[in-house]
This record gives C-alpha cells, structure tokens and sequence, in this order.
C-alpha cells in the first residue's frame, strides 16, 4: 500500500487545560476530528491531496471557533478581512487571497485563483468581483456575526492595541494565533498545503500576515515538504520560515524533524517569533512543532488512528 497522511492545525498560543472548560475542549476535539476526517476520506478514496488539504480547511472555515471563514475576527472598523493560500507540490502552482470579506471560505477562493484567474495573489475588492466572475458563494455579515469575536473586538476597538485571536482579561496572559492550515500527501506522492485566516482582532490600515504569503506561512514542493503555519504573522513573513524549511532539506539535507524545530524552536525564538506549523514530507513524515504552550492540532497516517492534541503534553 502506498503512503497516505494528513496533519491539520486550528492554530497555536497560550493554551492551557487551566483556561479550558471540558465543555469547550470537547468540541475543539470534536471539530479536529471532524475537519480531518474531511481531507482524509478524499486521501483513502484516492484523491488528490491538493482536494484533501482544501476539504479540511474549508470544515474549519465553517466552524465559528476557528479565525477563519465564519469564525473570523473583527478589524478595527467592525469588519471580516480574511486571508488564505493553497500551494500544489507537484506543480509549485499556489492561489492566494488577501483583505477579502464575505466569501464563505477564501480557501476554495485561493483555489479558483490558481487555477483560473493567471494570477498567484489577489487582494480587497477585486478579489471579490473575481470571486463572483468565478460564482462564488457570499454570505452577508450576519453569517460571520459571532458574540465572542465581538466583545474580543469591543475590549480594544478604541484603543491602538490589536489582539492575537484574543487576551481574555480574565485569562490573563492568554494569546491564540487564529490561523487553520493542512497538509497532506496521497498516494500518487504529491503533497499540498493550505492556510487561512480572520487576521487579527481590531487590526487596521489592510493588515496582512503571513497565512497568504506563499513562502511565509504555506509552502509546498514535492521534492522537500508541505508547510502551513501559525504565529505572529509579521514574524513568520520576516523570517520566511514555510520557504526556510523547505530550503533547509533541499539544500543542507537536513531531515523535515530538524529542519522544523530549528526554524521554530531555534531561529523563530530568538527573535521573537512565536507560533508553530504543522508539516509532511513525500515519506509521509509529519511534523507537528510550536514554541507556544499549544496547538490545536490532528493528524492521521494510513489506516493508523486519528491524533488530536491540544496542549504542548
């Protein structure tokens, strides 16, 4: 039987089984489950992992706990301003899109750009006149209308301050970096990444991370690895930490294991950087590495049982 796998991650940061009731930790397990279950079925029927990678980021685009999609954040005027990119290994052909608002999932949006639109990266506005050139599903605010998202958005909204996903104040301390990604590989050998994200809450001037940055948060190439990340998005870009690892094996032959906890544990550290990502190779190794107190995180090998973590044990 030839190797199949797939690793998914809801995003990393300060979290703690302490701040976590069993009630909220149950459906994160459970939306982990189910959004890898998505990629992964694609996977064992055959199927491409460039659809794999699509079809578990678009579960988590629809689910209102991740910053993605529904469960985006809000900017600083009360808006949706999302990011996504998706990248084939096989082909290095990647569709990305930025500062987009009421699409239903970006991702599927960054897929139609690669594959239609001649273009690599589209932003705003346009970006969305494709979108319905190409008969995209919108939604209305209302859709990405979400009470938490909004009293995170109303702490800050009249400050200067922005929120990585969100500091609670009565979790003291407590920073997600809202970000969803998978990778995966299938069993032609062709590996894919994908990543998207709602940004930061009460972020202003068109902020941009690194989520729709081919290199800084999503890379793929048959020959190294797949990468999706999630940090401090001006970081990830600064130290193009998808691309780095990817160049890593290429060319100083290091194995995926070292390479990622180099760029993660090692150079992302010492200037600040933090986060983590989630990475496979055409051998089917998986790298799940964060320098945070966690990340949501899943993966499934084979016919092996699914893997859900949350915290760093």
């Amino acid at each position: 039987m030839k190797n199949f796998a797939i690793a998914i991650h809801g995003g990393a940061g300060t979290i703690l089984r302490s701040s976590m009731t069993p009630e909220k930790e149950q459906q994160y397990t459970k939306a982990l489950n189910d959004a890898i279950s998505a990629g992964y079925k694609i996977l064992e029927a055959g199927g491409s992992s460039l659809d794999a990678v699509e079809a578990s980021v678009m579960f988590m685009e629809n689910f209102p706990l991740f910053n993605a999609g529904r469960g985006a954040v809000f900017t600083h005027k009360g808006m949706h301003e999302m990011d996504a990119s998706i990248m084939d290994g096989a082909t290095l052909e990647a569709g990305a899109v930025c500062g987009i608002s009421n699409v239903q999932n970006p991702v599927h949006l960054a897929r139609v750009i690669k594959e239609k639109s001649g273009h690599v990266l589209l932003s705003g506005g346009e970006a969305a006149v494709f979108a319905k050139k190409m008969k995209l599903p919108f939604q209305p605010d209302e859709y990405f209308f979400n009470d938490e998202r909004y009293k995170q958005w109303q702490d800050v909204k009249d400050s200067d301050t922005y929120q990585l996903d969100h500091t609670d104040k009565t979790e003291t301390g407590e920073k997600k970096f809202g970000t969803v990604g998978a990778v995966a590989l299938d069993m032609n050998g062709n590996i894919a990444a994908a990543t998207s994200t709602g940004g930061m809450t009460n972020k202003k001037f068109g902020r941009v991370g690194d989520s729709p940055i081919i290199g800084a948060g999503t890379y793929a190439n048959n020959k190294t690895c797949a990468v999706s990340c999630t940090g401090h998005g001006e970081f990830f870009i600064r130290a193009v930490v998808a691309y780095d690892i990817s160049c890593l094996m290429e060319y100083k032959e290091m194995n995926l294991h070292d390479a990622c906890n180099y760029v993660v544990k090692d150079k992302l550290v010492k200037f600040g950087g933090e986060g983590g990502l989630i990475a496979i190779d055409a051998n089917a190794n998986i790298e799940l590495v964060f320098n945070s107190d966690g990340m949501y995180r899943a993966w499934k090998k084979n016919n092996d049982e699914t893997q859900v973590r949350i915290y760093e044990d």
